[in-house]
């Protein structure tokens, strides 16, 4: 039997970006998500106007932030401009979302061009949030080639916002060619535990500290 690396408690933790990225966040509820966030040994992902402050009053906390949220149809240059502000912000990491309606339409070259060019600009892991509810399985699977021939580092299911979120199936179809974030609907231990064991490596949820509080190991 393979060793379970997510067993221990600080494990665990460390794949879960504790999110808050809603329309009426203030920088009250960030500061709330990164002091969550340092207490149980999770990641962070705010809102983009909020990176430099974040950076600023939690240093110790990995900090991730979208681009192109929450639809993906921003102009590629204006994803670009936000990817090197975030970056020059502080950021550690990026989630960029898809352009689902080109994908939708067969404009696969846009969207790799897409995406590749935020990968390009600047060092940042990029996770390509692709809103798996919204495409087919043959969608999902090009999706999937796109991520990879655009160099971006892991796969991420859903932004939180459209029907439908992370599902089993879906992180098993997408662990074929990346790493996987699983977000979208997951707000328990035992929801995440079944995404990491479907093969995702991190999890995206607002209810990050109640999910690491169902973790065995945690106090009560």
């Amino acid at each position: 039997m393979s060793e379970d690396r997510f067993a221990s408690l600080s494990a665990f933790a460390e794949t879960i970006d504790h999110t808050v990225l809603g329309p009426e966040t203030t920088l009250a509820d960030v500061h709330v998500c990164l002091d969550e966030a340092a207490e149980y040994g999770l990641n962070a992902c705010v809102p983009p106007c909020y990176v430099a402050e974040a950076a600023e009053y939690a240093p110790e906390v990995t900090l991730a932030t979208v681009i192109g949220f929450p639809h993906g149809q921003h102009a590629t240059a204006a994803k670009v401009a936000e990817a090197e502000r975030a970056h020059a912000d502080g950021a550690d990491e990026l989630d960029l979302v898809l352009n689902v309606g080109r994908l939708l339409a067969g404009e696969t070259e846009g969207v790799c061009v897409d995406v590749a060019d935020v990968v390009d600009a600047t060092p940042l892991p990029v996770k390509v949030i692709v809103e798996t509810a919204l495409l087919s399985e043959e969608q999902k699977h090009t999706a999937g080639e796109l991520a990879v021939e655009a160099g971006a580092d892991y796969l991420k299911t859903s932004t939180g916002f459209a029907d439908g979120g992370a599902t089993v199936p879906d992180v098993e179809l997408l662990s074929e060619y990346l790493p996987v974030k699983a977000s979208g609907g997951v707000g328990s231990y035992e929801e995440a535990r079944a995404m990491l064991d479907a093969g995702a490596t991190r999890i995206g949820a607002s209810s990050g500290v109640e999910i690491v509080r169902g973790h065995p190991d945690a106090e009560s």
